[in-house]
């Protein structure tokens, strides 16, 4: 682990923190590139970006402490400790997406063919930001063979969510129709997720040996599927 990636007099820069900035800048630049392309305004999908950054670290942290609820009793200052890590997905992507559509509609802008737009630089926010994780030393995995070398699930979801942004941008250039690419978005990161948590050796198991994580996945990969069927022959 390398939880502190700098640090200059009292000023210290940590690794998770330093990584979560770079994700969501790299993003957020190349979603307003992209959206230029598109006739989209740059400043509508800089404080699309914006929300979904605060909206999607409310509630990532939110759905944390309510699954350590006893460690927060105990240690109330972790609470705002963003730099320890710290975070679940699927709680920032509900509240993200909440605050997102409330936003598009707002703005009266098409919701679905903004978020085909952002998903791919959601998928590539995803691989920069667990680089964060694996030099803060969370979301690990568990022991190899019992020995004292946990699995480098973070390098894992890195790479493979590169994989899924590389996927998505392909497809971006393909004229689907709309809201295929963000519907593949959740096919495949949720795949994604339910396989790494077979590797996890943070979650514990809840129902038939599968972590709440994976069942989520599940509920997930199925409404993206059925959903991506219904936009293929409508």
């Amino acid at each position: 682990m390398h939880p502190i990636l700098f640090q200059f007099g009292p000023i210290t820069i940590y690794s998770y923190g330093f990584f979560l900035a770079l994700a969501y800048l790299t993003g957020s630049i190349l979603a307003q590139r992209e959206a230029k392309i598109r006739g989209f305004g740059a400043h509508f999908i800089s404080n699309l970006c914006l929300l979904s950054l605060i909206s999607g670290i409310l509630g990532a942290r939110i759905f944390f402490l309510l699954f350590n609820l006893d460690f927060f009793k105990e240690n109330p200052l972790e609470i705002i400790m963003l730099q320890h890590g710290g975070l679940v997905w699927y709680g920032g992507l509900i509240s993200a997406i909440v605050s997102v559509v409330i936003y598009i509609r707002i703005k009266k802008q098409p919701i679905f063919a903004t978020l085909d737009l952002v998903a791919p630089y959601i998928a590539l926010a995803q691989a920069i930001g667990r680089i964060g994780c694996f030099l803060n030393g969370c979301c690990y995995g568990k022991l190899w063979r019992d020995e004292n070398i946990p699995y480098p699930t973070q390098i894992f979801s890195s790479l493979s969510m590169l994989f899924v942004f590389l996927v998505l941008r392909v497809m971006q250039k393909q004229g689907l129709k709309t809201g295929s690419i963000f519907f593949s978005y959740l096919l495949l990161y949720s795949a994604k997720r339910f396989f790494i948590e077979f590797l996890r050796g943070d979650s514990p198991v809840v129902f038939l040996n599968l972590t709440v994580f994976q069942l989520a996945s599940v509920g997930i990969f199925v409404s993206a599927s059925v959903t991506l069927i219904f936009i293929k022959n409508r």
